[in-house]
């Protein structure tokens, strides 16, 4: 009969049980792709159902089952209690379920024959022990340690079991919460007692096999193997299962044992290699590095431990003793002529030797003896008084016996003259692969740890910066001796100008660089003899790292032989490695605040000729996004300067775009260019805007779906800012841009700049940006009604104030008033009164049963600001109008209307700190006056209130030293313009002085305003019978000290 391919079905249709799942894992094991989906797809269908993860467990189990099958059943498993194990999880595995799976899990791991096997079941028990323990599984740790304690040495038991411990330990101690923390270290003395007495035995074994010789070579694997398997989980329990290791006086004692094995097996491993086979070699290798793992790992996280642990100050000496060993062989020893690749010292190998590995942990390990001197805060965390005390001890201690003065100087020479050297193998890696190598030494962040030259350079600076009376003369005395164009030792300069340019910031009182560079620098990279490649890289860095802290240098020589670097002319001493590190320097020759343009100009057309030519010949984006940034640099810090040269420069931009595809950090280093040479090309710069519009369109188009999209985002909203700010006028190309703002809107992490962006459009281009409005303001509109920050609320209503002040610029009060509906329609003034009649009603209520309104003061301020610029801007009948509208929406009366908001607004005018608003709203309820309606008349005395406040704020009397007017008034506005300012600053100052509020006299408007209500009211005694009566006299009198009339 043929076989049939079953197609996945829902598990109803195709119940789970034994049978039908062995059948299924064997067809997801399978090689057919049809079967391995098929099968796939039915295991994920059954996650859900009842008893499938105990079903798996049991087919993990059966050793009589294909491999294949049992390990993806093992993975399957893993997979779902990662998803399903947490009581809070959708569709949880049930407590019953747990309880099978969990019995079993331990025993059959122990039992397991196969290592990959055996490695998935202890992540599987490692897993469900951080979910359970100690609450639901309390002898998690001790069961498994009760089967170590019974395991034979030489059955298959003990290491399986170690391995389960292993993966525990790891996932427990990957916990931050301290609860796990605190369960792990309730349950480490046990664990530990079991694990350096079988680690002590099996150690013992394998050792005393080396030493009296024996046959058994199969039973010393095993113990080797087995002591390791010890190491590693006694590293993890000791670091993470220990609060304070050194007060544990059983840790202590295994401490000092495993330091006196370490200084044995490292013998054996430095003098006697050819005594042992490879796989007996590679393992003492690896615990080697074990144990050195576990010194670094307490220096750093239990740094106080680490000093008071016995013989820690005696460990760290015999580590650097192992560096000085090691660092006779480090560097290039030949001259640089014999030195040749694949010739003259270290391997090829990918792999770190281990003597490489345990040099750079040595140089860790002091690195982190240092910082508990020099960066105590940093580095130590205690909260009781013997905390405290410890830390003193191991301060006083590291001092004394570690980091003496003549100590101190030992190191800086050694890793001076030792380890600041180039080997045979980076001499080689240059020649052959000049950019990786480049990069690779320019590499940031972290990568100074896996590196020792890099972090024999920290350790370095730690030394030099905190013992700067101690370490500076040595040095200078050393470079004094080496820095002459006579010495043609160049490794031994390198190292030595490597020093002077790491510790720039401290020599840089002791050292005359300026007479340094003249003397020896500038004779030193026109040399043409073999080597000199390397001290020209260097020259170019020294010189990056002692101009941004050096000041009054020869800047016209520093660019001189930044020239010849980058000349590809010489390209036997410039080679490739010169000239990149030359471009990436150059940014730290113009970066800092004293650069000034005019000495630069001579320079600038060969240096940027030739970085641009760089860009072009090298390949790896890194490198190419570094010396861009160069370029933007000098753009940026030439200012209008760099235009002679902007044609070549974005000429070189299209290609770039296109090679960099689907790699957004070259597309963002190009953008951010752009923004600069926008930036500081001013109005010239709209001669690009056709090139780079399309650029910005690619980078924004939600309907691109581009994969580079949400990278290249903010960058392209950036320059789309600046293109902006810096236009003379709005093209065809730049208007049709507009539309893309509103996705932009959807999204906090951009509203901000979309907002802004928004700003600069109704600055640039107002008609264009008043025909769409309505678009604007519903969206606007649906933003209010989200959870938008006070900050977002502001600038929207802002904007809203800026479309009604351009329509006003515009067309006066009939294009107010158009504006206005839009308002009004699109729901935006509806939103705004909503929130002002929910203020109101809240402010209406006291004591327990208050109710908080749904805005805040400040949101409040900007609310009646639009409705402010309304009636400042339309005049009293398109507010009428607006009112009247909304109103009818609310359905109420304009004068139901009018008697909430009206005292709603008096009443906060009384928390307006801002002068700015307040002048605008008293400006705006004044013009309201001249209506004259009951409504607003019997306000009066609100207004006759608010009259004297912001009269007696704004003008200052020629009684009391003033003027009499109004200080908010800009009398002569070219007295605010700034030289050198941007067209949308210009833009912003016109609109600016044409406000009301800086404009309008106060006082002039009220006089105006109140002389027209009293005609309009019938004469002063009218006024005074029907409306003036009502107020206070107190108020009256105090407005009439004002002298208005």
């Amino acid at each position: 009969m043929p076989f049939i391919i079953m197609n996945e079905l829902p598990p109803e249709a195709n119940p789970l049980n034994q049978q039908t799942l062995y059948q299924t894992l064997t067809r997801a094991a399978s090689t057919d792709p049809q079967q391995i989906q098929t099968g796939t797809q039915q295991l994920q269908n059954w996650e859900t159902i009842s008893g499938y993860y105990s079903s798996l467990q049991a087919i993990f189990i059966d050793a009589s089952l294909p491999l294949e099958v049992r390990y993806l059943s093992a993975i399957q498993l893993k997979n779902g209690i990662d998803k399903y194990w947490r009581k809070t999880a959708a569709n949880a595995i049930s407590k019953d379920e747990k309880t099978v799976i969990r019995s079993c899990c331990v025993q059959s791991g122990i039992d397991e024959a196969n290592h990959r096997l055996a490695l998935q079941n202890a992540l599987v028990v490692a897993k469900i022990t951080r979910f359970e323990f100690p609450h639901d599984w309390p002898d998690a740790i001790s069961s498994v340690v009760a089967h170590l304690r019974a395991a034979s040495p030489n059955t298959i038991r003990s290491p399986r079991t170690l391995l389960i411990l292993l993966y525990i330990v790891k996932e427990l101690a990957t916990g931050r919460l301290q609860r796990t923390r605190a369960s792990l270290q309730s349950a480490a003395p046990e664990a530990f007692d079991v694990l350096s007495r079988l680690y002590v035995d099996r150690a013992c074994k394998w050792m005393t096999l080396f030493k009296t010789g024996g046959d058994d070579e199969g039973g010393a694997l095993d113990a080797i193997e087995q002591s390791l398997l010890a190491l590693r989980v006694i590293r993890r329990l000791t670091i993470a299962g220990y609060k304070n290791p050194n007060r544990d006086k059983q840790l202590g004692g295994f401490w000092r044992t495993l330091n006196n094995q370490f200084g044995e097996i490292l013998s054996i491993v430095q003098h006697h290699p050819q005594l042992l086979n490879g796989e007996v070699l590679r393992l003492l290798e690896k615990h080697l590095v074990q144990v050195s793992k576990l010194h670094l790992d307490m220096v750093r996280i239990h740094p106080a431990a680490f000093a008071l642990l016995p013989d820690s100050t005696s460990l760290a000496r015999a580590y650097w003793g192992l560096l000085v060993d090691f660092g006779v062989t480090f560097g290039s020893q030949s001259t640089i002529t014999t030195t040749r690749i694949g010739t003259d010292g270290d391997s090829d190998s990918e792999e770190m030797p281990c003597m490489e590995k345990l040099s750079l942990k040595g140089l860790l390990l002091l690195r982190g003896c240092a910082k508990m001197i020099y960066n105590r805060a940093q580095t130590f965390n205690y909260q009781h008084q013997e905390d405290k005390e410890e830390k003193k001890q191991s301060v006083e201690l590291m001092k004394s016996q570690l980091f003496t003065e003549d100590h101190c100087r030992e190191i800086m020479e050694t890793l001076v003259t030792r380890f600041f050297v180039f080997r045979p193998r980076d001499l080689r890696e240059w020649e052959a692969e000049p950019e990786e190598w480049e990069r690779r030494e320019e590499g940031e962040g972290d990568l100074w740890e896996f590196s020792i030259r890099s972090c024999a350079e920290k350790l370095f600076l730690d030394l030099v910066i905190n013992n700067k009376d101690l370490l500076i003369q040595p040095l200078l005395n050393v470079f004094y001796t080496v820095a002459t164009p006579q010495n043609t030792d160049v490794l031994l300069k390198d190292s030595i100008y490597a020093a002077i340019g790491l510790a720039a910031p401290v020599l840089e009182g002791q050292l005359d660089f300026d007479a340094f560079l003249n003397s020896t620098l500038v004779p030193e990279v026109q040399l043409q003899q073999p080597g000199y490649n390397i001290l020209r890289r260097r020259i170019a860095i020294i010189l990056g790292q002692w101009l941004t802290c050096k000041e009054g240098l020869n800047r016209s020589v520093v660019y001189e032989i930044f020239q010849h670097l980058l000349n590809k002319d010489e390209e036997k001493f410039n080679d490739q490695v010169v000239r990149v590190t030359a471009g990436r320097q150059l940014k730290n020759i113009v970066d800092p605040f004293e650069f000034t343009p005019e000495p630069f100009m001579p320079y600038a057309p060969t240096l940027l000729g030739r970085l641009m030519a760089l860009i072009e010949e090298v390949e790896l984006n890194d490198t190419k996004m570094a010396l861009l940034n160069t370029i933007s640099v000098i753009v940026v810090k030439m200012q209008n300067h760099i235009t002679p040269f902007t044609d070549q420069i974005i000429s070189l931009l299209p290609p770039l775009w296109s090679q960099a595809g689907d790699e957004h950090l070259m597309k963002q280093s190009i953008l951010n260019l752009l923004t600069a040479l926008i930036t500081s090309m001013e109005s010239e710069s709209i001669r690009y805007h056709t090139a780079i519009l399309p650029l910005i369109q690619s980078s924004i188009e939600p309907e691109l779906e581009s994969p580079t999209r949400p990278y290249l985002l903010e960058d392209a909203l950036e320059l789309w800012a600046a293109i902006l700010i810096q236009a003379p006028e709005a093209s065809a190309e730049l208007i049709n841009l507009i539309h893309y703002l509103f996705p932009i809107f959807d999204t906090a992490d951009t509203l901000r700049k979309g907002l802004s962006i928004t700003e600069s459009y109704i600055l640039l281009a107002p008609q264009a940006m008043l025909e769409i409005s309505d678009q604007f303001l519903a969206s606007f509109a649906s933003l209010l009604g989200s959870n938008l920050r006070r900050e977002a609320t502001g600038t929207i209503n802002h904007l809203a104030q800026r479309l009604i002040q351009a329509a006003e610029s515009l067309g006066g009060p009939p294009a107010v008033e158009n504006i206005t509906n839009v308002l009004c329609n699109t729901g935006y003034l509806e939103k705004l009164m909503d929130g002002l009649r929910n203020a109101y009603n809240a402010h209406q209520t006291t004591g327990p049963n208050r109710v908080h309104s749904g805005i805040d003061g400040i949101v409040e301020t900007d609310y009646f600001s639009v409705l402010a610029r309304i009636a400042l801007a339309g005049g009293s009948q398109v507010f009428i109008s607006a009112m009247t509208n909304i109103a009818h929406t609310r359905k109420e009366q304009f004068e139901d209307t009018m008697h909430w908001l009206l005292p709603e607004w008096f009443s906060h005018l009384e928390n307006i700190g801002d002068p700015s608003s307040k002048k605008l709203m008293c400006l705006a309820l004044t013009v309201l006056l001249s209506t004259p309606m009951k409504w607003i008349l019997s306000h009066l005395q609100d207004l006759m209130t608010l009259w004297t406040d912001t009269i007696a704020e704004l003008v200052v009397s020629k009684e009391d030293g003033g003027d009499g007017k109004d200080s908010m008034v800009y009398w002569n506005p070219e007295s605010l313009k700034r030289e050198g300012e941007a067209l949308e600053d210009e833009r912003r100052r016109n609109v600016l002085f044409s406000d009301p509020i800086h404009r309008i006299d106060v006082k002039d408007c009220v006089r105006q305003c109140l002389e027209a209500v009293i005609g309009a009211c019938g004469g002063q005694a009218a006024f005074q019978r029907d409306w003036l009566v009502n107020v206070d006299e107190d108020v009256v009198k105090n407005f009439s000290s004002l002298r208005i009339s």
